[in-house]
């Protein structure tokens, strides 16, 4: 089978051919009809992710057919369309991952392929008023932004929500679930056109964070956030804090700037703010999710779909900055 393969040999990834998996009892063998790009998977591509490994089919996301099971007791699984919870081993624990937890494309094969195998409760049947394409795009992004939104923000209906970086895929989903929830939100980007398309999706304002004194901007306008969720980090994190209202809460999912050099301890506690960090979520919240996604017929938004074949250039594409939503790949 086809697939895009991360090369100890080469230190990168290449379109080549993988042996078509067999699943085991317990396993099903899914067609993959559409996979999705994240910037996890250029994360692992340049060798920046923890716990690296080579020689392993990258991709997180996918949507397709059950071809096949390992075994006779899961049969009814056998053609359904059905997402995969990437999720592997997160533990008994909802709050956080045990130390066994791994992320789906690495170090196990992944779904940037014609077919991948998983255990059969990582199956989830597809939400019916999504396309392939559309469900590709959901599953690791959707699940990192509902957690985000919902166990860490706790954004209610009427509060003010900022959603920084809005290009990338977690932080358009988090401000679409945001809208979803009744809140009046706000982004950051570095591109006037990305904002403009936001406005055209709902929300009610943003900013450019390449322009001096954007914070000042964002505070004269709306007099400071409830929530705020945040990927990017770096010295902009104390700008941010100079936003929230007395009480708020920042979430953070990712640090794209690395550490602030300087954090403004004092005025997180004469704020009275609540920092909280958050990566990916739980089984149970998986299954939310998606019940979230179906109830408000919510849909990812996809900035190109390409065949797998071009896959490599897709990766480029993402790196650079060049896209607007996410890149889906179909085999």
């Amino acid at each position: 089978m086809k697939a895009i393969f991360l090369s100890a040999e080469k230190k990168d990834i290449i379109f080549t051919e993988r042996p078509k998996p067999t699943p085991k009892a317990g396993e099903a063998l899914v067609k993959v009809v559409a996979a999705a790009l994240n910037h996890r998977d250029q994360w692992i591509r340049v060798a920046l992710y923890p716990g690296m490994t080579y020689d392993c089919i990258l991709g997180s996301d996918a949507c397709g057919v059950v071809e096949a099971v390992g075994d006779a007791h899961h049969e009814e699984w056998l053609g359904k369309e059905v997402v995969i919870n990437p999720n592997q081993n997160w533990g008994e624990n909802p709050e956080y991952q045990s130390e066994r937890y791994t992320i789906l494309g690495m170090p196990t094969d992944g779904t940037l392929a014609e077919y991948v195998c998983v255990p059969i409760d990582r199956l989830h049947v597809k939400p019916a008023h999504l396309s392939y394409e559309e469900a590709a795009a959901l599953p690791l992004a959707g699940l990192t932004a509902y957690r985000a939104v919902r166990r860490k923000g706790g954004i209610q209906k009427g509060q003010r929500v900022l959603v920084t970086g809005i290009g990338g895929g977690v932080a358009q989903l988090a401000c679409q679930f945001a809208l979803a929830l009744g809140a009046e939100v706000y982004v950051t980007s570095s591109s006037d056109a990305k904002i403009q398309k936001m406005k055209e999706l709902g929300v009610a304002g943003g900013v450019n964070y390449k322009q001096d004194g954007w914070h000042k901007e964002l505070l004269k306008e709306t007099g400071g956030f409830d929530v705020i969720i945040d990927s990017a980090g770096g010295d902009g994190f104390n700008l941010l804090l100079k936003t929230m209202k007395p009480a708020a809460t920042l979430v953070f999912y990712g640090a794209t700037l690395g550490s602030p050099s300087k954090l403004d301890m004092p005025r997180i506690f004469f704020g009275q703010y609540t920092i909280k960090g958050t990566t990916m979520g739980n089984d149970q919240e998986f299954e939310e999710m998606l019940r979230f996604v179906e109830a408000h017929k919510l849909r990812p938004i996809i900035d190109s779909v390409r065949p797998l074949a071009e896959g490599i250039a897709a990766f480029n594409d993402m790196r650079d900055g060049k896209i607007f939503g996410k890149i889906v790949l179909k085999p």
